[in-house]
């Protein structure tokens, strides 16, 4: 029995399909859902979204943040960006961390809310990185 799964970008509805099994990168670590999973509500942080099919990996996005809402036969994936991981470009990932990492440095650590904004677009930008390298390693 699959689960639905919906993926959310804040101009439309990317994906709507059922799946095995989707993993979602949550804010406390990577998540599997399958069919059947307790009710959730959680934050995403940047990572990959992967798609189970026949026990394999079918597709795969990239998400810079955003929520999942899981129910029992549902997972909606809200995410602030998303972009399917065929499509990241280095270059450009490479040129976010290299902001990110800029702004992080000019940062004021003692505002709380700069520092957690400025953390959080670092993250981002390093799994963006990180996602580009998956993406050469599976092929």
């Amino acid at each position: 029995m699959p689960i639905t799964l919906e993926i959310i970008s804040p101009e439309k509805l990317l994906l709507s399909k059922q799946v095995d099994m989707v993993v979602i990168p949550g804010t406390e670590g990577d998540l599997g859902i399958l069919p059947g999973h307790s009710k959730l509500i959680t934050g995403l942080r940047g990572g990959l979204v992967d798609l189970y099919e026949n026990g394999k990996i079918t597709e795969r996005f990239f998400v810079s943040g955003g929520f999942a809402e899981v129910t029992e036969e549902h997972c909606s994936v809200l995410a602030d960006t998303i972009t399917r991981q065929s499509e990241l470009d280095p270059g450009k990932a490479a040129e976010a961390l290299a902001a990110a990492q800029a702004n992080y440095a000019a940062t004021d650590m003692a505002d709380a809310n700069a520092y957690l904004e400025a953390s959080d677009r670092l993250i981002s930008a390093q799994a963006m990185v990180d996602s580009v390298s998956a993406k050469r390693a599976d092929h």
